[in-house]
């Protein structure tokens, strides 16, 4: 698994030196986002298709380094090729889905049904799914109809919460780091080259886009580049949760729940998609209406700046990852409801600190 070192410094690099032409083309060409509406919390022009780069560089770094030679058996080789073909089918439709909309716009229900194309091409024929639940409520084995549905489901979920925490100078493609990073370990160890290999690739290009996407962003992820790790995030979630523990020697890795470990991981997309959605829904919105009550808004409002905010986030993510594998000993079941009731306190905290605030404002 050497190889993953070079994988992760080749999409580095080329992130890394391939920025600072992008975002000058993109003031040549007015390809920026402009200050105005309320809910934008920038002051200046910031070019918005840095997922150009991100989208190159991990393509390449992938294309370049998948480890085809490490596949001796050839029935893997064939499902890694089969992999490989419709993961860049579908990832060129989400980019460019996400270029048109970050240059002359695309209307939400367009963009859903592109989503959804998008993931019945991995789930009805890649067959990149969800089949089992590994014990979490007492499911094991899905059936066809159920694993059908529950993946349409995520891969639609997942994408659009990538988008739509796309918010905060470096937040997204922080999280996207912590993320990629993460469930490239895992496949790492797991054994699973193809996949690790495509995790460190997307995990080299955002640990290069961040150094110029961190506050104060010198460019912006856009829909290209949201929508761009969104996929392939949630295609590793997938490819995990429903990996063969047969092949897998390394017992710490068997010790982890898979479904925990992989909404762990992804516990802040989820958890704030899931919030706004209700929330919208509860205040006759369109769930896929912009707005300012999202969880960086409210940190926001308290007082933090796009660093503070960016950084909390990133270590409650942590925090929530070390503290699904340090329960491996406990009952799935009993491990979700702990993350869950510690995720919805941690989501809480904002409101309660800002309460309190205005409380002593009016004290005072």
């Amino acid at each position: 698994m050497e190889f993953l070192i070079l994988v992760f410094i080749t999409s580095f690099m080329v992130v890394l030196l391939a920025t600072p032409s992008l975002i000058k083309v993109a003031f040549l060409k007015r390809l920026f986002d402009a200050p105005g509406e309320s809910r934008k919390i920038h002051d200046r022009l910031i070019p918005t298709i840095g997922g150009i780069i991100i989208f190159a560089g991990t393509l390449f770094s992938f294309s370049l380094w998948l480890p085809t030679g490490l596949l001796h058996d050839p029935i893997i080789a064939i499902k890694a090729m089969n992999d490989y073909k419709y993961l860049v089918a579908t990832l060129l439709v989400m980019f460019f889905i996400g270029i048109k909309d970050d240059i002359i716009g695309t209307a939400p229900v367009k963009k859903l049904i592109a989503h959804m194309m998008v993931s019945m091409i991995l789930v009805l024929m890649a067959d990149i799914r969800i089949v089992s639940m590994h014990g979490l409520f007492g499911i094991e084995i899905l059936p066809m109809w159920a694993s059908i549905f529950l993946s349409l489901f995520t891969y639609v979920v997942v994408v659009n919460a990538f988008n739509l925490i796309d918010g905060v100078d470096g937040l997204a493609s922080g999280i996207g780091l912590i993320a990629s990073s993460a469930f490239g370990a895992w496949f790492a160890l797991a054994g699973d080259s193809v996949m690790a290999c495509l995790a460190f690739a997307l995990a080299g290009s955002l640990l290069a886009f961040l150094i110029f996407n961190f506050s104060p962003a010198k460019i912006f992820l856009g829909d290209s580049g949201s929508l761009t790790i969104g996929l392939i995030i949630c295609v590793l979630a997938i490819k995990l949760i429903s990996f063969d523990v047969s092949s897998i020697q390394n017992m710490f890795i068997l010790r982890i729940s898979k479904p925990i470990f992989a909404m762990s991981v992804l516990v802040y997309p989820l958890v704030d998609t899931l919030r706004i959605f209700i929330y919208r829904a509860a205040h006759g919105m369109s769930p896929f209406s912009a707005d300012r009550n999202h969880l960086h808004h409210r940190l926001l409002d308290i007082g933090c700046s796009h660093r503070k905010t960016s950084i909390v986030l990133y270590l409650v993510n942590i925090f929530i990852i070390a503290l699904s594998i340090s329960l491996t000993y406990l009952n799935p079941t009993y491990t979700f409801l702990i993350l869950g009731g510690t995720t919805a306190f941690l989501t809480l905290l904002p409101y309660i600190i800002k309460k309190q605030i205005k409380r002593h404002a009016k004290g005072g």
